[in-house]
C-alpha cells in the first residue's frame, strides 16, 4: 500500500506542479485502516470532498484527480 501511495503522489504531484506551479501534497499522508463496521461510502465522500475543503475545486467533480465519476455523483 505504501508503494502505491508513493507512486500515486509522485505522478499526481508532478502533473499538478507542472500545470499550477505549486505543490499538491503535504510532506506525508495520513493512513487509516478501514474497519468492517465503518461506512465505506462515508469515507469515500470525505476523501472526494477534500479538494473542495482545500479550495482546489468548487465541486468534487471539478477536481481532475478525483474519481470514479459515476460513484462520486451518487454520493
Amino acid at each position: 500500500m505504501q508503494d502505491f501511495a508513493r507512486y500515486f503522489k509522485q505522478i499526481s504531484s508532478y502533473r499538478f506542479k507542472r500545470e499550477h506551479g505549486t505543490r499538491l501534497w503535504q510532506i506525508s499522508y495520513y493512513d487509516h485502516v478501514v474497519q468492517r463496521n465503518e461506512d465505506v461510502e462515508q469515507i469515500a465522500t470525505y476523501i472526494w470532498d477534500n479538494p473542495v475543503r482545500a479550495g482546489l475545486a468548487e465541486s468534487r467533480l471539478d477536481y481532475v484527480f478525483s474519481g470514479p465519476r459515476e460513484r462520486m455523483e451518487q454520493a
